[in-house]
């Protein structure tokens, strides 16, 4: 029986299809039962111990090629890449973690093109623990293409945060904070200070301050989640908002790179490290294994020109507020706060948008500050000054603005 649902399962995998078994509940991750074993005859074994046994699926995707696991829902807590993945060999990296609400992924770069050709979940009758099998098998380029493609399921897209409203259901000036990174994607890590969580927390301080004060704001995302660069611009658009900050704290070792910086949308990178980490920041949905084919560059450049007519000065000028705001506020600040970069995130037509690096993780300066409350207060203070002194400049300079 097990045989041929592994069969069955391989069968419809190739065909294109992903399929989730009937089973139910949270799992722990076992790294002791998991492994991933290279052997003969271009055959790797891929193993993932679980306390019980959760529906999932798997998918290939190309460019870059990966094999993709959803679970529902595998907890990966305290577990670290490197206790399954003890050496690269035809899988080269292993990223794993939340994807969205009630899932998890894990994403398994492909040194050369695999395909599955058995999967299975066996379940323990006594104790209930499971283990996800997966055995590849080196195939052409070919074959590897015919065989991706992400499932064409829309119950497993991250939903927006509400549906469009109405012209009449927005009501005064709204802020969309986008934090960068989340759930699979973590981001920058350092001495146990990860990204994805620091920034998390930071734009809750700074939404909570702002709504004090009467500024209404939402989140992109308000849990340890991942959210595609292209749906944290759709939410901006959905509600409506007036500007869109995304808010980081990355580590670059180009450039010795520390203090806060401000970018602002460009084809051109103003220097090199801009461009590094503009390329860093748009791989994301890539680090999530999210399908990327089919995206339009030549979209991508309208909007980029539409986004120079009116909504540029407008962002420069929002980048300038926050950057005196901050800098009045001690900063400490880069010594050249305003940098430009093709930033995914930034690329919307009619939204005021830019991206904060409130500090980089790589400098020790940097990370003493953002891991201090006070200081982050400090900054969450300041960045609720400069977005509200913007505001009112922006409203003073709406009779000379082009319609």
């Amino acid at each position: 029986m097990r045989a041929i649902l592994n069969t069955f399962l391989a069968f419809m995998l190739c065909a294109g299809g992903a399929l989730a078994q009937e089973l139910t509940a949270l799992a722990r991750v076992e790294p002791e039962r998991s492994l991933i074993e290279d052997g003969w005859f271009g055959k790797t074994e891929l193993r993932i111990g679980l306390s019980q046994g959760v529906p999932f699926r798997v998918f290939l995707l190309d460019n870059p090629a990966r094999v993709v696991v959803d679970f529902r829902e595998a907890d990966w807590s305290g577990v670290a890449s490197s206790e399954i993945l003890t050496e690269p060999g035809r899988i080269t990296g292993l990223r794993f973690g939340a994807f969205q609400p009630g899932w998890s992924r894990l994403v398994a770069d492909l040194g050369e093109p695999m395909v599955p050709k058995e999967i299975g979940m066996p379940v323990d009758d006594a104790s209930g623990a499971a283990v996800l099998e997966i055995w590849l098998e080196t195939a052409t380029p070919e074959a590897f293409a015919q065989a991706a493609g992400a499932p064409v399921d829309p119950a497993w897209t991250v939903a927006l945060v509400e549906k469009p409203k109405g012209p009449e259901a927005k009501d005064g000036f709204l802020v969309m904070l986008d934090p960068g990174h989340g759930g699979i994607d973590p981001g920058a890590e350092r001495d146990g200070v990860s990204e994805k969580e620091l920034m998390l927390n930071f734009a809750r301080a700074l939404a909570d301050t702002l709504r004090r004060s009467g500024v209404a704001t939402e989140l992109t995302r308000d849990a340890d989640i991942f959210v595609a660069l292209e749906t944290r611009v759709a939410m901006a658009h959905q509600a409506r908002a007036d500007l869109f900050i995304s808010l980081h704290a990355d580590s670059l070792s180009q450039g010795g790179a520390k203090g806060a910086t401000v970018y602002t949308l460009s084809d051109e990178a103003s220097d090199a490290a801009s461009a590094h980490l503009a390329a860093r920041h748009n791989r994301a949905d890539i680090i999530a294994g999210a399908d990327l084919t089919g995206s339009d560059d030549q979209v991508a450049s309208v909007l980029l020109d539409l986004a120079r007519q009116e909504t540029e000065p407008r962002s420069d000028a929002l980048a300038q507020s926050l950057i005196a705001s901050m800098t009045e506020a001690g900063g400490p600040m880069n010594r050249r706060p305003a940098r430009e970069a093709g930033f995914s995130v930034l690329k919307s037509a009619d939204i005021p948008s830019v991206l904060v690096e409130v500090g980089f993780l790589s400098s020790a300066r940097d990370l003493a500050n953002l891991r201090d409350p006070v200081w982050r207060a400090v900054m969450v203070e300041a960045l609720a000054d400069g977005i509200r002194a913007w505001r009112d400049q922006d409203e003073a300079l709406k009779p000379l603005i082009r319609k």
